[in-house]
């Protein structure tokens, strides 16, 4: 019965969401139909998955629509109401998704607490999904409302002050905007976790609290180092003509930092995956 139900809400959670960000341009066409196979994947598995990707698909949404006169100014990949196609998606998802397959095949569908003891391996995979969606909050709610902030950004690696919408450039709003971010994500995977998954003991069960201030470092952790590639792999220049900040080299263009050996999505995608296995490592340890 439990099983019926959660396969139902597997379908028709992700389609309402899924109808509804498209209709907002959250999501483009594309977006909507990869978004929906994704949720649909991650609440099958599990709640507490599911309950994090809509943690970050949600609060990440939010964020991105505040301030959106003045981020068309400042930002060179900016999107009318941060819509995500189909490739952002998955970059902001691929990974964990296939985790969380690896987590159900392993487990033969059943919920697991954080617990070494128990299983190394599943500690560490479930790890690793906490770190992966903690990022994307972080690199997200960090970019958004750091590039708000009243006061100029600093390069993360030359700590000089540069025009907002550089790659690489944070400020402490940034910084602050991260970590609040991975704690939203430790906080929906506890909640969630509390309701639908029994742990072997009460000890272990309070431990999974330590989820939120992991979350916290993750999504702290994973915007610095987004910010540490987005300075040194990925191109920020100044266009003379358009007078704004651009993320392509070109004739009218000075460069202000980086090269252009990675794309926006590729510097997510690192970003994503060094956290996730940092996160994974340290889960093992702590639990």
């Amino acid at each position: 019965m439990e099983s019926s139900l959660q396969l139902l809400l597997a379908i028709f959670v992700p389609l309402l969401i899924a109808f509804t960000a498209r209709k907002k341009k959250s999501l483009s066409t594309s977006g909507a139909v990869a978004g929906f196979f994704v949720m649909a994947l991650h609440i099958f598995v599990g709640f507490r998955f599911g309950a994090m990707l809509l943690a970050f698909f949600y609060s990440s949404s939010t964020v991105t629509k505040i301030g959106e006169d003045r981020k068309r100014t400042l930002d060179p990949d900016f999107k009318e109401g941060g819509q995500r196609n189909w490739l952002q998606v998955l970059a902001n998802s691929g990974i964990a998704s296939v985790l969380v397959v690896a987590i159900w095949v392993l487990t033969g569908g059943q919920d697991k607490c954080l617990n070494s003891e128990d299983s190394a391996l599943i500690t560490s995979l479930i790890g690793a999904v906490v770190g992966h969606y903690s990022c994307c909050n972080g690199d997200t709610w960090s970019s958004e409302l750091g590039i708000l902030s009243d006061k100029p950004p600093r390069l993360i690696t030359t700590f000089k002050t540069v025009k907002k919408g550089t790659n690489g450039g944070v400020t402490k709003t940034g910084i602050l905007a991260a970590a609040a971010a991975g704690s939203v994500i430790g906080l929906s995977f506890v909640l969630f976790g509390f309701s639908t998954t029994r742990c072997e003991s009460n000890i272990v069960a309070l431990k999974q609290l330590l989820v939120i201030p992991i979350a916290t470092l993750a999504g702290l952790c994973g915007s610095i180092i987004d910010s540490l590639l987005g300075a040194t792999l990925q191109f920020t220049g100044f266009c003379s003509v358009r007078r704004k900040i651009v993320g392509k080299p070109g004739p009218t263009v000075k460069r202000i930092s980086g090269t252009s050996f990675l794309d926006n999505n590729a510097v997510n995608f690192v970003s994503i995956m060094l956290t996730s296995i940092i996160t994974s490592i340290a889960c093992l340890y702590i639990f």
